[in-house]
């Protein structure tokens, strides 16, 4: 849907969302060209900075699933409950099991997942994420969904071929820049 946009006298028919994105430069430029990002890339993130990463970024797992169960239930079109529940069995079923296979690569226990407590982040996405939720609001869910998994299809779609040799690396770029992870990402934004 393009909506119209009044600025001063001028109208711009772009999406909302792509408006959004704009505006929240230099920031939005700034975090898919993160240093981690750039490290990704190359096959360079250190396997002890891919392990707290990676247990952080399981962390909000669960809380992502309830937004997107959120996000399915008060859905307004019988295609747009179809694509989230595409994408909730994406995520519990492909991008888990990848965390899973990275914890035992990096050799990352079971008790340290547990053990290691959330970093400032992931508490704040957990709690946006479960706030937008509980709302059983539609457009909340939207708004967050938009951000976090556009930003995510934004950076890894800039990956460099051939991806890093080491599955760690390389399959965490490739679940964020992939067919399915297109259409499920970037049909959040389009219906904004």
């Amino acid at each position: 849907m393009i909506i119209a946009l009044f600025h001063g006298t001028n109208i711009m028919s772009e999406r909302f969302t792509e408006t959004l994105r704009a505006a929240s430069e230099p920031d939005w430029s700034r975090a898919v060209g993160h240093r981690f990002v750039k490290e990704l890339f190359a096959g360079a993130v250190s396997n002890a900075v891919m392990a707290r990463y990676l247990i952080q970024d399981h962390r909000f797992l669960d809380s992502f699933l309830i937004l997107l169960g959120a996000a399915l239930a008060s859905a307004d079109t019988f295609e747009a409950r179809l694509r989230f529940g595409h994408f909730i069995g994406m995520v519990s079923s492909g991008e888990n099991s990848y965390f899973l296979r990275a914890f035992d690569a990096l050799g990352v226990t079971e008790d340290r997942r547990t053990a290691d407590p959330d970093a400032q982040p992931t508490i704040g996405f957990k709690a946006i994420m479960r706030e937008a939720a509980d709302t059983r609001s539609y457009a909340a869910a939207l708004s967050v969904l938009v951000v976090a998994e556009w930003l995510y299809l934004d950076w890894a779609s800039r990956a460099p071929q051939p991806l890093p040799a080491n599955f760690v690396h390389a399959e965490w770029i490739t679940l964020h820049d992939n067919p399915d992870f297109w259409l499920a990402a970037l049909s959040v934004p389009c219906v904004l």
